[in-house]
């Protein structure tokens, strides 16, 4: 039975249930089909890893505590994070993976690390 591929549209024969010619075909079909997606999660991925970076060069120097203006400067995104956590205490951890904030108040932020 012949039947034609997902991607090229050049005929092909095999198991039944195939879909594709090759594994490049197969592999080009899903790529692009997937493309809006990964796209947007290549974006959110490149902030949060870019948060993450600066958050752990800040710790790393030994830092504790750091002013909102300055990590805005570094090129920080607030608004992306892989967590968060409700301390005992009431505030909030955000984290970028391992290494996160506390707003201690709208200009000061203190780093925490899991």
């Amino acid at each position: 039975m012949s039947r034609t591929c997902k991607e090229c549209d050049s005929p092909f024969s095999g198991r039944s249930d195939k879909k594709f010619c090759s594994d490049d075909c197969r592999s080009a079909y899903n790529n692009r089909r997937n493309s809006d997606a990964n796209n947007f999660m290549r974006t959110v991925n490149n902030i949060l890893r870019r948060n993450r970076r600066i958050l752990y060069r800040l710790y790393d120097k030994g830092e504790t505590s750091i002013d909102r203006d300055r990590l805005i400067r570094e090129g920080f995104a607030f608004g992306y994070y892989t967590n968060e956590k409700k301390v005992p205490t009431g505030s909030v951890h955000r984290y970028c993976y391992e290494l996160g904030y506390e707003e201690r108040n709208r200009e000061q932020y203190r780093l925490v690390k899991i």
